[in-house]
C-alpha cells in the first residue's frame, strides 16, 4: 500500500469507494501542527471536485492507471468495440463507463479509457462533436433577457437519420433548426455553441 509520499498531481487513487484523479496536491506545515496534504481531486464517477486533508504519511491506495486513445468502431450489445490505432488490437469497453456521453458518440470517434491491470475503470468522450440541430421548439417572442433551455433535436455530420434530443440553451446560443453546432461535452452535460456547416 502507497503513502501520501507516493502521490503527485495526476495520481488516480481510490477514495472513499471512487476512483479520483488528483487535481492539486499541496503539502502544509501550519505553524506547530502536524504536516498533511490538502488534496483537490476529481471523481471520475461523476466528473466532481472534491477536497480532502490527508495525514502526512498517511496510506492512501494509488492505483496504476494507463491512459489510451482509442478508436471507436462499434456497439456490440451493452459494450463497445475499440480499437488501439497504431498496434490495431480491439477491446471490449462496457458502454456505462460513458454514461449520458455515449448518445452523442459516432463511429471512428477516438475516446479515452483508463485501465487498471487491463481493466477499464473509466472512459472519456470526445470533447467536442458536431452535430446538425434538425428540430427545435419556435422562439418565444419577447423572451431575450435570460437563458433560454428547449429541446432540440440534432444529428451527426456523417448521418442522414435525426439520433436524439436534448433540453438545449438553443436561443442563447443561436442555434435553431438547420444550424450546424458544436456540443462541448462535459461531465454527462451538454453546452451548444454555433458552429459553421462542416466541410462537405
Amino acid at each position: 500500500m502507497a503513502s501520501t509520499a507516493d502521490v503527485n498531481v495526476g495520481s488516480f487513487i481510490r477514495f472513499n469507494g471512487d476512483i479520483c484523479q488528483i487535481m492539486e496536491w499541496q503539502h502544509r506545515t501550519p505553524g506547530n501542527l502536524r504536516a498533511f496534504y490538502q488534496a483537490k481531486m476529481r471523481n471520475l464517477r461523476n466528473g466532481k471536485l472534491a477536497e480532502n486533508r490527508f495525514r502526512s504519511g498517511e496510506t492512501i491506495e494509488v492505483l496504476r492507471v494507463e491512459v489510451r486513445d482509442l478508436q471507436y468502431l462499434y456497439r456490440d450489445g451493452d459494450n463497445l468495440v475499440l480499437m488501439h490505432p497504431e498496434t490495431f488490437e480491439q477491446v471490449f469497453v462496457e458502454a456505462t463507463l460513458f454514461g449520458d456521453a455515449m448518445k452523442f458518440m459516432k463511429e471512428n470517434d477516438t475516446v479515452q479509457v483508463g485501465f487498471e491491470s487491463e481493466v477499464a475503470i473509466f472512459a472519456r468522450a470526445p470533447k467536442t462533436v458536431e452535430l446538425e440541430v434538425t428540430y427545435t421548439e419556435p422562439a418565444v417572442k419577447g423572451d431575450t433577457a435570460n437563458k433560454v433551455l428547449k429541446p432540440a433535436t440534432w444529428r451527426h455530420a456523417s448521418s442522414a437519420t435525426p439520433i436524439g434530443s436534448s433540453p438545449a440553451s438553443t436561443r442563447s446560443t443561436g442555434c435553431a433548426k438547420a444550424t450546424w453546432c458544436t456540443w462541448t461535452i462535459r461531465s454527462g452535460t451538454t453546452r451548444p455553441s454555433p458552429a459553421p456547416p462542416p466541410p462537405s
